[in-house]
């Protein structure tokens, strides 16, 4: 059993568990699925200031917070019990594309050049990790959802807002892979 745990699994596998999840958490408590007001939560719970917006009982929405956790635990445990130790296969394409751009070290899923821990500290983690970060907080703030919460339940309960969403992720994500990263890391070169 824990060798099929190992092997990489067939995508519609996990598909599957994520479509079941939603009718799933719609018949145990009509609750909505997603990951982005975790924040909000956890700083009601553990920030109580005297601001409006963290003025609610945050105490309701305590199983978002065991689902986040247990994300966390199953990347954990998927990654250090249960890894394949078979080198991950990178599309050799994206592999040219990357040295085309001056990113030399892989190592994993992730270029070193970019996101190894000699980078953090640098310009391009500055701007990769940083910027790159409060950029997407206010992509999530600013549409009222993440990317889980729309494309996942909203598009299931066919939500007109939650499509725009969605459709302004993938666009905004396929013009930073093809426009605004070459441009950044030739810049940061």
């Amino acid at each position: 059993m824990l060798e099929l745990l190992k092997q990489p699994w067939h995508w519609s596998v996990a598909g599957l568990l994520i479509g079941l999840t939603v009718p799933t958490l719609l018949i145990i408590g009509n609750k909505t699925f997603g990951l982005s007001s975790n924040l909000r939560h956890i700083c009601a719970a553990v920030l109580p200031a005297n601001i409006d917006f963290f003025k609610y009982d945050w105490k309701k929405e305590a199983w978002n917070l065991f689902f986040a956790a247990g994300i966390l635990i199953g990347g954990f445990v998927g990654n250090n019990l249960l890894s394949n130790p078979a080198d991950i296969v990178i599309n050799t394409q994206t592999i040219s594309d990357l040295k085309a751009l001056g990113v030399q070290n892989f190592s994993g899923l992730l270029p070193d050049d970019i996101f190894g821990v000699a980078h953090i500290f640098s310009i391009k983690g500055l701007i990769f990790l940083v910027i790159g970060g409060f950029l997407v907080g206010f992509g999530t703030r600013y549409a009222n959802g993440c990317t889980s919460g729309h494309a996942i339940m909203g598009l299931s309960n066919l939500q007109w807002p939650s499509l725009v969403a969605t459709i302004s992720f993938m666009l905004g994500g396929m013009l930073m892979t093809w426009l605004g990263f070459p441009l950044i890391f030739r810049l940061l070169n």
